[in-house]
């Protein structure tokens, strides 16, 4: 018995002397660099009650630790310089950290495009050989997802821009870095805190979504445990998928023989991972994919190809009850019909995901690909099947679990990988983020505002927010114009940001791959915020500025459109000098596509479809790589439309 109170007691002793142990935020370190001209947060942990001392380029610092142990001191503005050592003391601890910069410090955040790492990046290879002439460094957050805020990061050093360290920056960040250094002479410090495929909602504080009446139902909603999170989302996910009727265990053989009316009453999905879809965020199991294809009577007689893109999952398909199976073909799956598999009239395409092969699967169950390889195609005819029209079941019968992601809940990544940061010192913010939200555009008006405003009141100070207007992508053909577009609604509402005092927006669909959410030119995207930044931050006044809608006048039959950063000139990037992009629409609010010519810095828009137009738009699809219109120095006119009519997410 003695021996287990001895042992009781040196255990104590031992977790109150690590406890006791002088700490700072991980942000702290070898390599960091330190936001000039402003006052220098530096804080961690000692013993409770512990005299801390911090010694930097000639300041030193004394605090006492609170009842809690932790600490903080506030070291004045400092100019651009280094390298130093910090010191820091605390009874017979000391901290010192090495090779520490004054300089730019900016924060870039959001999804996988601000993640896209410079390894993936067109000019990789390039830019490898000469990282080490810049003076560029990153701090990587590790992601975390939590329910609650968190003091400490679970990781993560500075590492100095080089040729081995290179590949893993931001690449967005590092060309933004590389420019400002450049420009302004000094180390550029780059937090990188991006998480991909995650929705803003993720990044805004609790206190902040309560104050907003779309954000505030879910935020009250949102479990304290992950345990109560599993049940909620078990709940969720039967309640969505059995609207109105019980649970149901469907087999593969019997669903194939239903007919093309019975899975109306089933959800409706798209091709891609079921996480991004529904409220099957986090469920991983299997599950039952049904699309219905209209054919003509011709069909019957003709040969197909039916693509159907790539899975991390078993598959079993079944077309009209007859199953049939499928070949890996240049890493898609395909299968060659003979004629008499379709029929004129409505046919069912039957698709029962299994088991997950991939190990780890990316994000579950689902078909992932875009129109280029999910398609039906006969002879004569191609029908692609990367649409919404997919109806979409779990299949509760067989073991399932979730997996949660960002998107499980709100506020997950604020507390993992934001909260964590305050207060340390930084210039501004570099966000690119917005294809989760796209589908909730009109929302998108209101959250993205706060999201900024969220962070502004967390730091205290108003600093700039710099951010990117999404790119061009469609995993579909570009439908009819008077069909909306949510990527359009979203670039809009990005663009509403900028009334915003302090914000600014760098324009992309010009850089962007219709075929690739993520497209490899972050060179063009990363140099376009650093003018952003010099132009608005730094005070050095260019003209490498994306023109912006700024009014139109109709007139005569035609819309007479003034916009921003358009001084010296317009111009149409095209061989003929044809200006495209622009669509005009009348009082019945259909439009056409219309002609433009340039007159002195202003556009002039009309068509013969409508006579007396009352509104005009430019590049207002999701991929609008054929607008052509751009500013004398280079930049693309950003897309705008006039009228306020409602679109396709408004009430999403």
């Amino acid at each position: 018995m003695r021996k287990i109170v001895l042992t009781a007691i040196i255990l104590t002793g031992f977790f109150a002397i690590a406890k006791a142990q002088l700490t700072t935020s991980k942000l702290f370190g070898d390599h960091m660099v330190l936001q000039r001209n402003q006052p220098i947060p530096v804080w961690g942990t000692a013993e409770k009650g512990a005299k801390v001392e911090v010694h930097f380029n000639g300041q030193h610092v004394n605090i006492r630790a609170d009842d809690q142990g932790d600490w903080k001191v506030t070291l004045n503005p400092m100019k651009e310089g280094g390298p130093y050592n910090m010191i820091i003391l605390s009874g017979r601890n000391t901290l010192s950290y090495t090779d520490v910069m004054m300089g730019e410090v900016w924060l870039c955040s959001g999804q996988s495009n601000m993640e896209f790492t410079m390894s993936n990046a067109l000019g990789f290879k390039n830019e490898q050989k000469v990282a080490d002439h810049y003076a560029v460094r990153q701090f990587h957050v590790p992601n975390k997802i939590s329910l609650e805020p968190e003091k400490q990061l679970e990781g993560g050093d500075w590492q100095v821009a080089d040729a081995n360290t290179v590949g893993s920056f931001t690449a967005v960040g590092y060309f933004f870095a590389k420019k400002l250094s450049q420009q302004l002479g000094v180390t550029v410090g780059l937090i990188n805190s991006s998480w991909g495929g995650t929705m803003a909602e993720c990044w805004i504080s609790k206190e902040s979504q309560l104050t907003d009446p779309n954000l505030e139902a879910r935020m009250k909603a949102m479990p304290a445990t992950w345990d109560r999170m599993k049940q909620m989302v078990d709940s969720t996910i039967k309640f969505y998928s059995f609207p109105n009727m019980p649970v149901t265990y469907y087999k593969a053989d019997e669903l194939a023989a239903e007919q093309p009316s019975f899975f109306e009453k089933w959800q409706k999905g798209s091709v891609g991972a079921w996480e991004w879809q529904g409220k099957w965020a986090s469920f991983r199991g299997e599950g039952f994919m049904e699309h219905t294809l209209r054919l003509d009577n011709s069909a019957a007689g003709k040969t197909s190809v039916l693509k159907l893109g790539m899975t991390d999952a078993d598959m079993k398909i079944y077309v009209n009850g007859s199953p049939i199976t499928p070949a890996m073909v240049n890493g898609y799956f395909q299968v060659n019909l003979p004629a008499g598999t379709w029929k004129g009239g409505e046919n069912s395409l039957l698709i029962n995901l299994q088991s997950l092969q991939k190990n780890p699967p990316w994000f579950g169950i689902g078909i992932y690909g875009d129109w280029t390889n999910t398609y039906l195609q006969f002879p004569d005819t191609l029908l692609t099947l990367a649409d919404h029209n997919w109806a979409i079941m779990p299949d509760m019968s067989r073991p399932y679990h979730f997996d949660f992601s960002p998107n499980s809940a709100p506020t997950t990544l604020y507390n993992g990988m934001i909260a964590p940061l305050l207060p340390y010192a930084i210039q501004g913010v570099l966000w690119y983020q917005g294809e989760a939200n796209a589908n909730k555009a009109y929302q998108y008006r209101t959250t993205f505002p706060l999201l900024i405003n969220d962070w502004r009141n967390k730091w205290g100070r108003q600093f700039p927010f710099l951010f990117v207007q999404l790119s061009s992508w469609s995993p579909t053909p570009n439908p009819n114009s008077n069909q909306g577009s949510d990527w359009a609604e979203l670039r809009e509402a990005q663009a509403m940001a900028l009334s915003l005092p302090n914000t600014a927006m760098a324009v992309t669909t010009d850089v962007g791959d219709m075929n690739d959410i993520h497209p490899k030119d972050k060179a063009d995207v990363g140099y376009r915020l650093a003018y952003e930044a010099l132009n608005s931050v730094y005070g050095l006044w260019n003209t490498n500025r994306s023109p912006l809608f700024k009014s139109v006048d109709f007139k005569d039959g035609a819309a007479m459109v003034t916009l921003t950063n358009s001084d010296n000139g317009l111009m149409a990037k095209d061989p003929y000098g044809y200006i495209k992009g622009f669509e005009l629409a009348g009082a019945d609010h259909k439009f056409y596509f219309a002609k433009a010519d340039i007159v002195g810095n202003q556009v002039k828009v009309w068509c013969s479809e409508v006579k007396d137009p009352v509104s005009v738009r430019y590049a207002w699809t999701n991929a609008p790589v054929e607008a052509n219109l751009f500013n004398k120095e280079g930049y693309p006119v950003g897309p705008f439309r006039s009228d306020d009519w409602k679109g396709v997410t408004e009430g999403k």
